[in-house]
């Protein structure tokens, strides 16, 4: 123990953990220094997910369950050794963001009181091109998990029949996430093009369960594929962090074989790390072989030829080529 607070050795560092024993989770009693003690006991497969990428920080100075607030820019008074890169809004506002080059830059963020991190899809080293497709399950009101799993299963059968490897994860609330690890060889805008194309196409196959309407009003009780988490700049709430819930759920990475019994809710801080002791990095081999984004570009092309246009963009985005017109159904028929 030091006057300035407790010393944590990582990546042949000293980082400084202060106000160790600062409650960050009330209702489990889960101080800082038990946050920053999880990471140093997930470093492995934390790295191999979001090592090497920027990360947008959410900072909860009181807690979870209290006031937060994004953190774009690292600080002006960092130490020397932090990574950073330049990364861009869809406005072109550029910030010094933080590189999770190894797990002393990840204990450096949970001193700010950065629970979990908000992760891009591309790697510092080639910030061009996008290495990741990110199939996010997004449960509508009235959505149940277990329809958030049915949905989860037909995502692995359009991959696997394109002969693409993904694997998923919980998003430490009631959704869950597929993804798939990218050659680097596309931009964020083949990515999300492609990711368009696997929403359209899962909801043509289950249109009782799933939908890519971006509209609200339009999506009934369904899982709702949201094909913009793959806009360019846009970050997803990375696999390993740990959510500002009551129970510290930690976004956790699982095998398809477990999709039936996974329980998001129980999945916490308290006990993953023993999880990844006992069965390892389900990702392993996702990491291991990047895969083409061709088979799946083969769906985009297919849609464009029958007619489609693109599919809406958010509203911070300016407009794009062959999208349709920027507004709610229900407002374009009273226009």
């Amino acid at each position: 123990m030091a006057d300035e607070g407790v010393v944590l050795e990582a990546a042949g560092r000293d980082v400084v953990i202060t106000h160790p024993d600062k409650v960050f989770f009330a209702e489990r009693g889960d101080t800082k220094l038990d946050l920053a003690r999880y990471y140093q006991a997930v470093e492995g497969p934390l790295l191999a997910a979001i090592g090497d990428r920027p990360v947008l920080l959410q900072r909860f100075p009181n807690g979870a369950g209290k006031q937060s607030f994004f953190q774009k820019r690292v600080p002006e008074s960092r130490p020397e050794w932090l990574q950073t890169a330049v990364v861009s809004t869809p406005n072109g506002t550029t910030s010094d963001a933080l590189v999770i080059a190894d797990l002393a830059h990840v204990l450096w963020a949970v001193n700010l009181a950065c629970l979990g991190f908000h992760v891009w899809p591309t790697r510092a080293s080639d910030l061009d091109h996008a290495d990741e497709l990110r199939i996010d399950l997004d449960p509508t009101p009235g959505v149940t998990f277990p329809m958030v799993r049915e949905a989860a299963m037909e995502v692995r059968r359009l991959f696997e029949e394109l002969g693409v490897l993904a694997m998923p994860k919980t998003t430490g609330n009631r959704g869950i996430h597929v993804y798939v690890r990218l050659q680097q060889r596309w931009t964020s805008y083949e990515v999300r093009a492609a990711a368009v194309a696997v929403a359209r196409e899962l909801e043509r196959r289950r249109p009782d369960l799933i939908t890519a309407a971006w509209w609200k009003e339009e999506r009934g009780t369904r899982v709702f594929v949201d094909f913009n988490q793959n806009a360019p700049h846009k970050t997803i709430f990375g696999a390993w962090s740990v959510r500002a819930r009551p129970g510290a759920q930690v976004s956790t990475p699982f095998a398809w074989e477990e999709l039936e019994t996974i329980s998001p809710d129980d999945l916490t801080m308290a006990n993953v790390p023993g999880r990844v002791r006992d069965v390892g990095d389900p990702w392993s081999p996702m990491d291991a072989e990047p895969q083409s984004l061709d088979p799946v570009l083969d769906m985009v092309r297919r849609d464009e030829a029958a007619g489609l246009l693109d599919a809406p963009w958010p509203p911070v985005y300016p407009k794009m080529p062959g999208e349709p017109p920027r507004v709610a159904p229900s407002r374009a028929k009273k226009t």
